[in-house]
Order: structure tokens, then sequence, then C-alpha cells
């Protein structure tokens, strides 16, 4: 959201500096003048665009990894009764440990983009926070987990299969 506030505040820097420009031409002001006026029209201009085009390239990765999330969750809901059933149990076991660790929804939901392995900013984009919010809930939650970090949290889960 932020970068679209700059952006719009870039265009209008250069939109004002342009008519600026324009009136300095008629009242014959400094040729160095008029130059300097012209360089930030173009350098906001420029940096707004680049800007515009960042914010779209960003939208679509986002829109892109939604949508492969739906994709994942279909693909889910299309194996048979048998893995249906140990992933329900597995997730069962998942969250009742998330509740004997007192996590909040919120770090519950966290936690298990975590294990899915997503990064902090793929989660902060699905959740629709900011990154660092998702940090700190990582945090809090490999507190209350008692593990080290990203690592040992999944391996938590992870170790009774490999023995």
């Amino acid at each position: 959201m932020k970068d679209k506030v700059i952006a719009v505040i870039l265009l209008i820097i250069m939109v004002l500096n342009f008519f600026d420009v324009l009136t300095d031409l008629s009242l014959g002001v400094p040729d160095w003048h008029i130059i300097e006026e012209s360089l930030i029209v173009l350098v906001s201009g420029a940096v707004a665009i680049y800007l515009i085009f960042d914010i779209r390239k960003r939208t679509q990765h986002l829109t892109l990894l939604k949508e492969k999330l739906a994709d994942s969750t279909d693909q889910l809901n299309n194996i048979t009764e048998e893995m249906k059933s140990a992933r329900t149990q597995y997730s069962q076991i998942i969250h009742e440990q998330f509740e004997q660790w007192q996590l909040t929804k919120s770090e519950q939901e966290v936690a298990m983009l975590l294990l899915k392995g997503l990064s902090f900013k793929e989660i902060s984009a699905v959740r629709e926070t900011k990154e660092k919010t998702v940090r700190q809930q990582a945090s809090t939650i490999y507190s209350k987990a008692g593990v080290e970090g990203r690592h040992d949290f999944a391996a938590w889960f992870l170790e009774d299969f490999l023995s």
C-alpha cells in the first residue's frame, strides 16, 4: 500500500514540476533552473513508473502464489481415502500439539504454513499481514515449542516417522 502512495506522490511531484517548468519557460528563468526542474520531472516520473511496474509484478506473484496454494489444496482433496484418513489423523495430532504448546489461532495458522514450507514473505502474503509480524509469530512459536528454529520445528513433527 505504501508503495502505491509513494508512486502517487511521485506522479504529483512530476506533474507539478512539469507545470512549473512550463511557467518558468514563459517567465524567462535561467536555463540551469529549467534543466534542474526538468531532471526532477524525469527522475520522479521514472521512479514512479518503476514502482508501478514493481507493484504489478509483486501483485501477479502473490496471485500466482495464492493460485498454487489453491491448487495444492485441490490436489490434497483428490487423494485416496486411506491417505485422507492418515492426513486427517496427522493433522489432528499436529493441532493437538499446537494446543499443548498453547499457540494462539493466528500462531497455529503460521505454524501450519511453516510446516508446509512457505517462507516468511509468502506467509505474510497469504495471510495479508506484514512479514515482520510473521517473523515475530514464528519466534513465539519456536519459543513455545522449545525449538531453535524452522528446521527444528519441522523435525519435531517428522522425527518419529524416521525411526
